[in-house]
């Protein structure tokens, strides 16, 4: 079957690669290798594969007051949390022999290019996945907003928000067994009834440049392939 999609930005959240592990680790190597897997098979197809982490299993931000720590400072704390977790993605990849580039939006030549928008878009044409660490580089930012941004500069036909949840609901479906799933949703109807598929920066961006959205859950192997290919699974905002 031939992809729906050419070229797509996938956004994963940190606290997905915790997986089952109990023992204070903040990865599942089995949950890594998985989603590495379902990124090979959708490069397979010739589909242009751009990623971005989030660093919440490393690092959440914390109140100022209980903390001491300052927002700004805080949310560098969480880009260096991104790094990690965008390294152990490449790394799974190379493993498994997907050709890996990682771009920071903080400069640390040691482990990764800088971002350099026209570099990205060459290395996505050349087939190699590109995953962009250190959230915009600026603090107040979420890694949601850098995979909108990172979305638009790098012409993405879609963002595909991998979660532990199967689409969008009307209720939290993990507490309300009766929540019912949408399979399209509208910008405009998610913003009526307070959805939070994505904090408002995030949502804001991809609705002003026309970039639809699909939330899927990606912890069950095989599905990232299925939302490419085009089939009804997760749940599209339009």
């Amino acid at each position: 079957m031939l992809p729906k999609y050419k070229r797509i930005l996938l956004k994963l959240s940190g606290e997905a690669l915790v997986g089952d592990v109990k023992n204070g680790d903040p990865f599942d190597p089995k949950i890594i290798e998985q989603y590495a897997q379902d990124i090979k098979l959708v490069t397979n197809l010739g589909v242009q594969v751009a990623i971005v982490i989030g660093g919440g299993n490393i690092y959440r931000g914390m109140n100022e007051a209980e903390s001491g720590i300052e927002r700004a400072h805080g949310d560098y704390m969480g880009m260096l949390a991104t790094v990690i977790n965008a390294m152990a993605m490449q790394a799974m990849l190379e493993k498994i022999g997907v050709y890996t580039r990682l771009q920071s939006a903080i400069n640390m030549e040691q482990v990764a290019e800088p971002y350099i928008r026209r570099k990205a878009l060459r290395h996505l044409e050349k087939g190699r996945v590109v995953i962009f660490g250190a959230g915009t580089g600026n603090p107040y930012f979420t890694t949601d907003t850098a995979g909108s941004l990172r979305a638009i500069e790098m012409k993405a036909d879609v963002i595909l928000k991998g979660t532990r949840v199967d689409g969008i609901y009307n209720a939290d479906p993990e507490k309300e067994p009766n929540a019912k799933r949408f399979e399209t949703i509208s910008f405009q109807e998610c913003i009526n009834q307070n959805l939070k598929v994505m904090d408002m920066t995030a949502f804001t961006l991809c609705m002003e440049n026309q970039l639809p959205i699909i939330v899927f859950d990606m912890n069950k192997p095989g599905n990232l392939l299925k939302v490419v290919e085009g089939m009804n699974v997760g749940t599209l905002v339009q």
